[in-house]
């Protein structure tokens, strides 16, 4: 079992060995991670792993991002105080929370009913309060409360699904890691008019595809 002061070292070893030296510098995002305590939103089988560069399972399938793609995500993103968030896949509820630190309100919708209930447990038990989850199928479209100033998606998409483009504020940002095995790339998509976006590429890395995505036509012969 860890104790409080190895975990408190683990997280400080995370932050200097893995977020850091992968072109991580800005300091509101290093703050925030050493802040939120990510042991609390892992599967207490991996406590012990919560600080370490790997995708822990969380259960019927799904993974957490490492703790490096969420910190690149957090500094691409630069979520804004009075900004409200769209986070499709809820999780562990760990993003959920580094989102609603940052964010006045996130909209986090979860598909998997267990994984819901269990992410509301935890983000409960560490008083994060300016969340609202619905159980649901986000991956194409959640335009329940849209307009958002920031949208992410925290599983995979072979396409990026239009539809959620289109409910970002001008201004807004879609984080989403797009693409098919093996390679895929994190991307950023900022709304820069009524019918502009801004596409950036950011990474590449690899994550299990996001529950009921939009699928490219695939030609068989």
């Amino acid at each position: 079992m860890m104790t409080q002061t190895n975990l408190e070292k683990a997280r400080f070893n995370m932050v200097a060995q893995q977020i850091r030296p992968w072109e991580v510098t800005d300091d509101r995002t290093l703050d925030l991670l050493m802040r939120v305590p990510r042991e609390e939103f892992v599967p207490s089988e991996f406590r012990h792993l919560a600080m370490a560069d790997t995708n822990i399972p969380i259960g019927e399938g799904q993974v957490m991002m490492t703790p490096g793609v969420e910190a690149r995500m957090l500094q691409a993103l630069q979520v804004r105080p009075e900004e409200t968030v769209l986070e499709v896949g809820t999780g562990s509820g760990y993003v959920t929370a580094l989102l609603a630190a940052q964010a006045r309100h996130v909209f986090s919708v979860e598909i998997r009913p267990s994984l819901l209930a269990a992410a509301r447990e935890r983000l409960a038990d560490n008083e994060v309060l300016n969340v609202t989850l619905e159980e649901g199928d986000a991956a194409r479209e959640w335009p329940r409360h849209a307009p958002y100033d920031v949208i992410v998606l925290t599983g995979s998409v072979p396409l990026l699904p239009e539809a959620h483009k289109a409910t970002l504020r001008v201004g807004g940002r879609l984080f989403a890691i797009v693409g098919e095995g093996p390679v895929m790339e994190a991307t950023l998509i900022t709304r820069t008019g009524k019918r502009d976006w801004r596409v950036e590429g950011l990474f590449e890395t690899r994550l299990p595809p996001l529950d009921g995505a939009p699928q490219p036509d695939h030609f068989t012969f």
